[in-house]
């Protein structure tokens, strides 16, 4: 048991550190858009390509999880992060800026399904919707931790955000190296339901509307923070240490729920009852963004909306672990893969109407984050064992 504890740990200071990487780059972008004279289109493509390399690569990289192994493709994973990190802080022309990104990509879709599949293994059924909750709460605290340093270190030096991220990635693939062991796969079988095999698997009711909510929130998110920095930066004026206040206080509020309630909330309501609320309260408050104008609004209803994503997220990674059986690695590719499509269509689509008028990416995610509500409503929980 403490060597499981151990091994959870290291893969969730794992995950930290990628997403710390992330957030880091948030109250800094506004800076370096001004800096190489980049409109809020370019961003969103550039955010894009991000997911589209991942969108790419994921339903590869899963299958090579259960192929190749779990450890490797995460130190394979944290290596390129750093590559793709450090690139981007020597960058000075737009080329380069979307080579790192791209590259930044690949170490999404090889981490993810890696790290959501090692969890499957060293967990029970029953114990893996907590697991599950701390994950997302070390994406989470990454998100929380990342833009508060990104404005400290982005007030010494634009670029150093990026080079601190690449130092901590180098770090904690070396760490991952000398004491992450390959678990041993998962033995718990699921009832059989005679459904298709590998790629059809997708189409089957109960995988494709799982996949399905998999980007509408994803599409949500990714407009909603892709285009936050700039939108209260062009809208309100507001500074890097500003937007890193807004986004880190937003983050602290998803972490507490999602390490403290999410275990309750999915043994209570259930993981689709759950998700069905965060798409409801979600779309309400995506929309009130465009109202509010205050500095004390902003933040309110900012934070209450990183609630609702923060706990989709594990709640429809937990589900999708417990039906998978011995897919974990497919099923984690299909995650990151219907994820990076909501990804890149949504940073896309929201920075192309962010030119015309800024609350049109907002607007345009309510109206999707709508359609959730209504299909999740068709979706039907599965009975899985617990034992």
């Amino acid at each position: 048991m403490q060597n499981r504890n151990i091994m959870l740990a290291i893969l969730l200071t794992n995950l930290f550190i990628v997403f710390l990487g992330i957030g880091l780059v948030i109250p800094v972008t506004p800076t370096i858009m001004n800096e190489l004279h980049i409109s809020g289109s370019v961003v969103g493509y550039m955010v894009a390509f991000f997911a589209l390399t991942q969108l790419i690569l994921s339903p590869i990289a899963g299958r090579w999880v259960d192929r190749f192994g779990r450890k490797r493709m995460i130190i394979i994973g944290l290596i390129i992060f750093g590559i793709s990190e450090f690139l981007f802080g020597i960058g000075k022309t737009i080329e380069v800026l979307f080579i790192s990104r791209m590259l930044g990509g690949v170490s999404a879709a090889f981490i993810m399904p890696a790290v959501t599949a090692f969890i499957a293994d060293i967990t029970t059924v029953k114990g893996r919707s907590k697991a599950m909750g701390y994950m997302s709460a070390a994406i989470s605290t990454g998100f929380i931790i990342g833009p508060g340093l990104g404005g400290f270190l982005g007030e010494i030096g634009t670029r150093l955000p990026f080079f601190f991220a690449a130092g901590f990635a180098v770090v904690t693939a070396i760490i991952s190296i000398t004491v992450l062991h390959e678990p041993e796969r998962n033995s718990e079988k699921e009832e059989e339901t005679g459904q298709n095999k590998g790629w059809k698997r997708i189409f089957v009711p109960i995988y494709l509307i799982s996949f399905i909510i998999i980007f509408i929130f994803s599409f949500g998110l990714a407009s909603f923070e892709s285009l936050f920095s700039l939108f209260v930066d062009h809208k309100f004026g507001f500074s890097p240490k500003d937007i890193a206040i807004v986004v880190t206080g937003g983050g602290i509020v998803g972490a507490i729920f999602q390490v403290g309630l999410f275990d309750r909330l999915t043994k209570w309501l259930g993981e689709i009852r759950l998700i069905r609320y965060c798409l409801i309260i979600s779309a309400i408050l995506v929309f009130l963004v465009t109202i509010v104008n205050t500095y004390f609004t902003i933040l309110l209803v900012t934070v209450t909306v990183f609630v609702g994503f923060d706990l989709m997220r594990p709640a429809v990674t937990t589900y999708l672990s417990k039906i998978a059986g011995d897919e974990q690695g497919f099923v984690g590719g299909m995650n990151s893969m219907f994820t990076s499509i909501g990804n890149v269509i949504g940073p896309i689509i929201g920075g192309i109407l962010f030119d015309f008028n800024l609350n049109y990416p907002f607007y345009f995610a309510t109206v999707l984050l709508a359609v959730g509500v209504g299909i999740s409503f068709a979706w039907k929980r599965r009975e899985y064992h617990t034992t």
